[in-house]
């Protein structure tokens, strides 16, 4: 058993991710149907769309009393729902869902890029302006486990201490982590470990990212025109 960490109230008026724009709403997460019935409707719905599970991921993950429903729901159910041990994260091995963010848009932006880099690094893709990503906000007002402290949780490329700790902590009813963006010095960000805890986000700007073919160096504020050099 990891060493347990001190909470901390972190009450943040805003906290910002940033995710694709290529991802549409999900139907069954936007209506206000019971959450307790999406898998029945959703089994209606395969039979005239073979591809709806697909569609709404992995809803076994999600215990009815965990999900939320309405307008956004969708943003706020994905990171729970679609995912894959092929995309880990420093507080999940890719077998559970964490919603991320950060305390603000430029951290939330750092830290994507680098993960964004990575990907197009290893799929070799060509220079340029290439993905869009969407801005999302919402309010975090919440005890969390404070592991700003542990330096063995906040490694460049490591990630199995803070996988294991955070798992123990989920399974024990932490409501998620509070740390340190290890992209973006002195930023801060947060791990929450279940959708209800936190309100439905609201979208906000839209950025462009520019890969210079080793890293992302660049982003662009689609509505601006403001550009980050990172």
């Amino acid at each position: 058993m990891s060493v347990a960490a001190p909470v901390t109230h972190v009450r943040w008026q805003k906290a910002y991710r940033i995710i694709r724009s290529i991802y549409p709403p999900v139907d069954l997460f936007e209506d206000i149907a019971d959450p307790s019935d999406w898998e029945a409707l959703a089994s209606i719905e395969s039979k005239s769309n073979p591809r709806v599970w697909e569609q709404i991921g992995r809803l076994d993950l999600l215990p009815p009393a965990r999900r939320v429903s309405g307008p956004g729901a969708s943003y706020l159910i994905a990171p729970f729902v679609h995912i894959s041990t092929d995309r880990p994260g420093r507080f999940t091995d890719g077998s559970w869902g964490v919603y991320s963010a950060g305390q603000s848009e430029e951290v939330a932006i750092r830290e994507v890029a680098h993960h964004h880099g990575r990907a197009m690094l290893a799929s070799n893709e060509v220079r340029g302006w290439t993905s869009q990503f969407r801005t999302l906000v919402n309010r975090i007002d919440l005890d969390l486990h404070d592991v700003r402290d542990r330096v063995e949780f906040h490694a460049a490329d490591s990630y199995a201490a803070p996988q294991m700790f955070a798992r123990e902590m989920r399974a024990s009813g932490s409501n998620g982590l509070l740390y340190r963006s290890v992209r973006s010095p002195g930023g801060e960000c947060v791990a929450i470990f279940w959708p209800d805890l936190i309100p439905i986000p609201v979208q906000a700007d839209h950025f462009d990212f520019h890969w210079d073919g080793a890293r992302v160096d660049r982003v662009r504020n689609c509505r601006t025109g403001a550009i980050l050099a990172l």
